[in-house]
């Protein structure tokens, strides 16, 4: 009898951790899930609460914007209140907001629940997650933390799109939300068990700082997610313009300026023996910024290659929502394998050799994509390279967490928290402009090229589609554009040799994207000398 006590004690503990990290894995998962789920559903939910598509992709934009403005802000709360409570608060305002979403009858309140409320609750529960990570599990057993509550995340945004087309397809979008609440009274009731990492002291918020901070980081991830309208510095056709330059180049510099501020301030501060908002010293610190340099990429390229395969899916090949989400699931499986597998598998192997190696696969498969596919590629084209991405994803996700985290003293993980999932944010904002920036301006000039080249298409026709696609050409389905030009009455051969046009234009298109994702990658590598070597030891004092 006393011989197995030992060993139920140890199946216990072993059983609290994994409960521990479903908890944490699980609010990841639902901060990620919301900013997919709705992308293949927009022109139903409009149409619901009686709104444009403009206007619903305005409210994903804005979630996107306030998690982005609050997250360092929200990181310094957890100091504050404990990173336990933060998590908690920020979870059940985050559970209000999905049922306020779930219940909205129009875009006003649809913006308070999904993108205010839903964005402040993300703001409080991220860098919270960060922390709790770290002050549950040991040093050696963080690697292994960390890939799973990332891979969670990134598996949230694979899988959000078919998620999001069953509900919407079979039920309702509105359930989608419901289930969030769920899922989120579930966090609440396991969040119980989580142990709590207080805070040493009571720390100060920095008014000024929190801000400056919002206001810099506000203006420049709006610039960026503002780029498909308005154009990166000579502003498209009907688009606002200052001075004549886009208004994107000035609200990244004044973005840019304001940073700059905030961080003198902060200089100030810590020179006047004042706690600050953010310790500019983190900035200096190789390992944390080595570790934010490939959040940055790697979550460029991931929505990048979010943005890119199901528009190749459901609008190229025509396919439902459903059956692209499924289509992507190979890229979930093999980052769940990294994920979980390598820190498993090769407990002592070296951060940067696998960061590496992540970076290198992720390569692999965008080159891999970029080389097959062409206009008479099928749905299959995108497996291998799904897998590929996936699995360098799974890499990185194993390792990254605990590189930034360790590179400080756990009283700072909630800080570092918030700095992380910052950047991440920028990451994916710049991700998505650049990978549909690129894809529409090399669609458009294909577009044009082709048909200025064929013969059976007049010359005012040409003339026209020149002054009218200025500002870039729509990515349509042949469908669409058949419906198009139906209605605009085009003869038998021009229709046909429009849709040849487009057809050729999209994957031009999309190989342009492809090869700017594969240069991130690349870029990357560059970047790697300031990942560490050897498995992180205990935090410094």
């Amino acid at each position: 009898m006393t011989a197995k006590a030992p060993r139920t004690s140890t199946a216990g503990k072993a059983k609290a951790a994994q409960l521990i990290l479903l908890t944490l894995a699980s609010g990841q998962f639902l901060m990620a899930l919301d900013s997919s789920v709705m992308n293949v559903s927009i022109a139903t939910v409009a149409q619901d609460i009686g709104t444009t598509v403009s206007g619903l992709q305005g409210a994903i934009t804005a979630y996107t914007l306030v998690m982005a403005m609050l997250m360092i802000i929200g990181g310094k709360v957890g100091a504050l209140v404990g990173r336990r409570r933060a998590f908690m608060i920020g979870c059940v305002v985050y559970g209000c907001g999905s049922l306020t979403t779930a219940l909205a009858p129009n875009l006003p309140v649809l913006l308070l629940g999904w993108s205010f409320l839903e964005g402040v609750g993300a703001a409080l529960i991220l860098p919270a997650i960060v922390a709790l990570v770290a002050s549950n599990f040991a040093v050696e057993r963080r690697p292994a933390a960390y890939g799973l509550v990332a891979a969670a995340g990134a598996v949230a945004i694979a899988v959000g799109p078919l998620i999001g087309g069953v509900a919407t397809t079979y039920f309702s979008w509105r359930w989608v939300f419901a289930g969030e609440v769920v899922v989120v009274l579930a966090i609440l009731m396991l969040g119980r068990r989580v142990a709590d990492a207080p805070p040493d002291h009571r720390p100060r918020i920095d008014v000024l700082g929190a801000v400056l901070s919002a206001l810099g980081i506000g203006l420049f991830v709006f610039g960026v997610l503002r780029t498909s309208e308005w154009g990166w510095f000579l502003p498209k056709s009907g688009a606002p313009s200052w001075c004549g330059l886009s208004p994107v180049v000035w609200l990244m510099l004044a973005g840019i300026l304001l940073v700059w501020l905030f961080l003198r301030w902060e200089a100030r501060l810590v020179a006047r023996g004042t706690e600050p908002l953010v310790d500019p010293e983190l900035m200096r610190n190789r390992q944390l910024t080595g570790g934010l340099t490939m959040f940055l990429f790697q979550y460029l390229v991931q929505m990048g290659v979010f943005f890119v395969v199901p528009l190749y899916l459901s609008v190229a090949l025509g396919l439902s929502a459903v059956k692209t989400g499924v289509l992507i699931l190979p890229l979930s499986i093999s980052l769940l394998a990294a994920a979980i597998g390598i820190p498993r598998l090769f407990p002592d192997a070296s951060p940067r050799r696998v960061v590496k190696l992540g970076i290198l696969s992720m390569f692999a498969g965008a080159v891999v994509l970029l080389v097959t596919l062409d206009a008479d590629s099928g749905a299959a084209v995108v497996t291998v390279p799904l897998l590929l991405i996936g699995l360098g994803m799974g890499a990185l996700a194993s390792q990254l967490g605990a590189v930034t985290v360790s590179a400080v003293p756990d009283e700072q993980s909630a800080e570092v928290g918030g700095i992380q999932n910052t950047v991440t944010n920028l990451g994916a904002s710049i991700g998505t402009a650049v990978a549909g920036s690129i894809l529409i301006t090399v669609l458009t000039s294909s577009f044009l090229a082709t048909i200025e080249q064929s013969p059976v298409i007049p010359d005012e026709v040409k003339s026209q589609a020149n002054v009218r696609l200025t500002g870039g050409a729509p990515f349509l389905s042949d469908a669409q554009l058949t419906a198009a030009l139906e209605e605009a009455g085009a003869k038998s051969e021009v229709s046909q040799a429009a849709l040849d046009a487009n057809a050729t234009a999209r994957i031009d298109g999309l190989r342009a994207a492809l090869g700017i994702l594969a240069l991130a990658a690349l870029t990357a590598l560059f970047f790697t000398q300031r990942i560490p070597a050897t498995q992180p030891g205990s935090a410094r004092p």
